[in-house]
């Protein structure tokens, strides 16, 4: 049953094939038993994945409750299908991945814990035996907290660009600072310099569709789309796997990554009702910024089968220039080898804090683990505080994250809502000595789904500019009161624990 079933998802036209000749009055009884037939193998398969509990009974849910149309969407987006291909690509580029990544750390040398607090030396062990990346220590990191600087700054070091300009994105959408980013780009090229551009296919359909597109493509930018979607690909590969990474690599000198997309929030999303995106970026100068440009090049080889060269090479080179103090790892996720990586890891973090612990996500979904680690930091006397937007994008995220705040307010934990736009910066606070920021949400589809980047930064110094930060965010928000909130009318709390059952897939 299971080698048959597993031959139908691979080709799920033999599915139709089985019915094309059939006398009609036999139709109706075929039906019901194709339907029992799939339901039953469905969900044998779907057990014997052995995922998450709270994964599987939501998958569970939804093939025994939705004839048919369940177990469609279970062949569509049920399985973390990459494609042969890419599949083969990230297979021929994964030794020497490893490779570079073994002669970073020799590089690099062994980090020096005399300034740091102890709890965080198993964390970073964790990291590089997880993700391969040592801490990279000499580090200058300069936190962008709002838009204009940070379009400011990235347009300036790319005019200053003499070798070349690595930019991946999830959503890139032209309008405002995004064409002087392009314009910037065109001129880099006119001197030289060699431009790529990764664009994650479906955030930014329209930009690789566009006129802007062209006329990068034409000055001699490459372009290239990240995990390109179609009605036949929907058939070998899971189109919802999306990259979601927002890297930028400068001449291997400096580097950018946090939360912010290739979009001007003056012009995105306008119609949503949400207010505009609120973001930060970092930029990063040191021996870090080889670590962000492998990630950038190990994606570029997947999709292209390019790129390699790059890699090797770097193996045989300095690492960049130490630019400050600040010790940083580069924790790239997704799922590919590393599918549990950035779940794990998270829950190491939230399980070290032992004073403070405060969380910033647009989309909070957890599941029950990340839930249970939250709850056990209120018990052992931790200050969990939880930032998100008052609104999102998203009705089913909003729904089923508010179905988790009933328990986390009851227990201490402290949640509030900003009211200043979309809050879309993705961050971890730990005890004023360490944060982690990049593109993660709080959810099953950063933990499962996408590929992730984030940077794990050790020290005081730079994690006060982010405490900081939060204390301005916690002046525009509303702290939730636990009263007030279990006093919403019954239907509503009603329709947020229906969609928390779906949370896992969200």
């Amino acid at each position: 049953m299971q080698e048959l079933l597993d031959r139908l998802l691979a080709q799920p036209q033999a599915i139709i094939s089985l019915f094309a000749e059939v006398p009609l009055f036999w139709v109706p009884d075929l039906i019901y038993i194709a339907d029992i037939i799939i339901r039953i193998g469905l969900s044998l398969h779907i057990i014997g994945r052995r995922r998450p509990p709270s994964v599987t009974m939501a998958w569970l849910l939804v093939v025994l409750i939705l004839p048919f149309v369940g177990a469609l969407i279970y062949l569509l987006i049920g399985e973390n299908r990459l494609g042969d291909r890419r599949a083969r690509r990230a297979a021929a580029i994964h030794d020497h991945y490893h490779r570079w990544q073994t002669s970073l750390r020799e590089r690099a040398g062994e980090a020096d814990w005399s300034d740091k607090p102890a709890a965080l030396k198993p964390l970073s062990r964790q990291v590089q035996n997880v993700v391969g990346f040592p801490i990279l220590p000499g580090n200058d990191l300069v936190l962008l907290t709002d838009y204009p600087s940070i379009f400011e700054s990235l347009i300036n070091d790319i005019d200053a660009a003499r070798d070349s300009c690595h930019l991946q994105f999830y959503i890139w959408f032209e309008g405002g600072f995004v064409d002087e980013v392009a314009a910037a780009l065109i001129r880099a090229r006119q001197r030289g310099v060699m431009c790529r551009i990764l664009a994650d296919a479906v955030g930014s359909k329209p930009f690789l569709r566009g006129k802007k597109a062209t006329q990068l493509r034409q000055a001699g930018v490459e372009i290239v789309t990240l995990l390109p979607v179609s009605l036949f690909r929907m058939f070998y590969r899971r189109v919802d796997l999306r990259n979601h990474r927002k890297i930028v690599v400068i001449d291997n000198e400096i580097a950018y990554t946090g939360s912010q997309n290739m979009v001007d929030p003056r012009y995105f999303k306008q119609g949503r009702g949400v207010g505009q995106w609120i973001d930060v970026m970092i930029r990063l100068q040191g021996p870090a910024v080889e670590a962000m440009n492998g990630t950038f090049f190990e994606d570029w080889h997947i999709e292209t089968g390019t790129g390699r060269e790059v890699i090797e090479q770097s193996s045989n080179m300095l690492l960049p220039a130490e630019q400050g103090e600040i010790p940083v790892q580069v924790v790239p996720s997704g799922p590919g080898f590393r599918p549990q990586a950035i779940h794990q890891l998270l829950l190491t973090m939230l399980y070290s804090a032992r004073r403070e612990l405060t969380i910033t996500t647009p989309y909070f979904v957890p599941d029950e683990s990340i839930k249970m680690a939250l709850l056990s930091a209120v018990q052992r006397g931790v200050a969990v505080t939880i930032i998100v937007p008052a609104l999102v994008d998203s009705m089913l995220v909003r729904h089923a994250s508010r179905a988790v705040f009933d328990e986390l307010l009851a227990a201490g934990v402290t949640i509030a809502q900003f009211h200043g736009g979309l809050l879309h910066t993705k961050s971890i606070v730990v005890d004023r000595e360490f944060c982690s920021v990049g593109s993660v949400n709080l959810d099953m589809r950063s933990f499962w789904l996408n590929f992730e980047i984030s940077l794990f930064v050790y020290g005081s110094g730079f994690t006060a500019q982010f405490r900081s930060l939060n204390a301005g965010y916690l002046e525009q928000s509303e702290l939730l009161d636990l009263d007030a909130w279990q006093s919403y009318p019954k239907r509503r709390r009603f329709l947020e624990n229906v969609t928390r059952l779906l949370g896992p897939l969200l």
